[in-house]
């Protein structure tokens, strides 16, 4: 972290800053709403500590769904040009590893006070917004709410009952209103990736593992798939960025942006249809595009995650910029979201708190707290910081897998390629899902290529793990 620019720990005066708050929710004003007697839930993974949103809905009849998600209040607790968010504002993110987590905010706030724990009063910025029959955003608000957590729910747990394979979650069988609230939020957002479906949103599956570590040692990779509970949470959280995102235009205020650019290398996602027997267009074309992977996951769904991260990777990186109102932005191409913010998770992401301090500005009737000149520094900082903390978490990512195929030299496995420059050539194998270098064999090789490769060196201390392409495999080394 520290040879990428990152600072692993809080400062000193960061830390006392943090011990010496009192629960923020006591610091309400007379703006805000009191819905702690509403039926609040949380869905996340079962070790989750930092919890910065709630859902709830409302059934309109024939207009529909009223969908309502609170954002923590991380604003209250953490005023800007603090301890606390001077350090915020240098990370810009939780960087999460297998071997520690590293939260943006110190965890008496982030795992406490400012996250939306289960039974507790919290502060928070929800975002309203209505979704008709068709999926389609109506009428939005924004305001701010005092709200509790009535049920802290696990995403396997949730997508299991509504798929029908597993009973219901105790908190769901003890509570008929809760169970009509998932059913309904269910519904919802399966109207809402529908419609962005139907716009040209990707349909991408791809395969990500979490290091599971026992005793000191790397156990196994654990893949998480993309089951019907984190399908509803992602597009509710879709939904509300673009809400808010809109909610700054209308109001003419210069805003972050979340941006997904054209890819550049369409030539070589072209090249990867026309391998498969399909043609697409000479210029970017997200429905087209998207076309073409529902095809693919229908003819091949067991092999499609392989072909939806080769896609991932062509697509490239997001990164922030600013938006200027009344000027069209850049949008997210894989989303098929023309506007678009991140502000729903301001406890581990800065660029949610910078909005949230927007956001928050509007509804006072304030004046903006950051300029267009600072907001542009901001932007491209957090996109920096961003790829910094996505280059240590795919290291350490590396030196547990690294531990885990320590034992596997000279074994050879399926994969496919994922990176290609003149540089070096990269590879994920399929079982377990690893990534490492090519350094025998790779001329020839690019994204999206089916290969079988060999092991020949896997280094935890330095989180590398070299592969040969099987028939150039030099001997096998230790």
């Amino acid at each position: 972290m520290r040879e990428r620019g990152l600072a692993p720990e809080f400062p000193p005066e960061a830390i006392r800053q943090a011990e010496a708050l009192t629960d923020p929710a006591r610091a309400a004003g007379g703006s805000v709403r009191d819905m702690t007697g509403a039926a609040w839930c949380s869905i996340d993974n079962d070790d989750t500590r930092d919890f910065d949103q709630l859902t709830l809905s409302q059934d309109l009849g024939a207009r529909g769904t009223l969908v309502l998600v609170a954002v923590a209040d991380v604003d209250a607790a953490v005023a800007r040009d603090t301890p606390m968010d001077a350090h915020a504002r240098l990370n810009t993110t939780s960087v999460y590893t297998a071997a520690r987590t590293f939260p943006m905010l110190p965890e008496r706030l982030c795992t406490d006070l400012t996250s939306l724990v289960e039974g507790e009063d919290r502060l928070t910025v929800v975002a309203a917004f209505e979704v008709d029959g068709d999926g389609r955003i109506g009428a939005t608000d924004l305001f701010e709410a005092r709200v509790r957590n009535q049920a802290r729910l696990v995403y396997e747990t949730v997508a299991a009952w509504l798929e029908g394979t597993a009973p219901a979650p105790p908190e769901v069988v003890a509570s008929s209103e809760l169970a009509a609230q998932l059913r309904r939020q269910d519904e919802a957002a399966r109207r809402l990736r529908a419609r962005r479906h139907e716009r040209g949103a990707l349909p991408l599956e791809t395969i990500e593992a979490r290091p599971v570590v026992r005793d000191g040692r790397v156990v196994e990779l654990r893949p998480q798939d993309k089951d019907r509970a984190r399908q509803l949470i992602e597009d509710f959280m879709i939904a509300a960025n673009e809400a808010t995102a809109r909610f700054l235009q209308d109001r003419g205020v210069p805003s972050l942006r979340r941006v997904v650019r054209s890819p550049e290398r369409w030539d070589r996602l072209e090249a990867l249809a026309a391998g498969k027997g399909v043609t697409l267009p000479r210029e970017p074309d997200a429905g087209a595009l998207a076309d073409f992977l529902r095809r693919m996951r229908a003819a091949d769904p067991l092999r499609f995650p392989d072909l939806s991260l080769a896609v991932v990777k062509l697509l490239g990186a997001g990164e922030y910029v600013v938006h200027d109102p009344g000027t069209e932005g850049a949008g997210h191409f894989g989303l098929a979201v023309r506007d678009y913010t991140h502000s729903t998770a301001p406890n581990r992401r800065y660029p949610d708190l910078v909005t949230q301090r927007l956001v928050k500005a509007l509804l006072a009737g304030a004046p903006p707290p950051y300029g267009r000149e600072e907001l542009d520094v901001l932007a491209r900082h957090c996109t920096r910081q961003e790829d910094a903390a996505n280059r240590v978490e795919r290291q350490v990512k590396k030196a547990a897998s690294a531990l885990l195929l320590s034992d596997h030299i000279g074994e050879a496995f399926d994969a496919l390629v994922t990176g290609a420059s003149a540089k070096a050539t990269w590879v994920r194998t399929l079982r377990p899902p690893v990534d490492g270098r090519v350094v025998a064999g790779e001329q020839g090789l690019d994204v999206g290529d089916a290969v079988r490769v060999r092991l020949v060196r896997a280094d935890p201390a330095r989180g590398e793990i070299d592969f040969a392409r099987d028939d150039a495999a030099p001997k096998e080394t230790t």
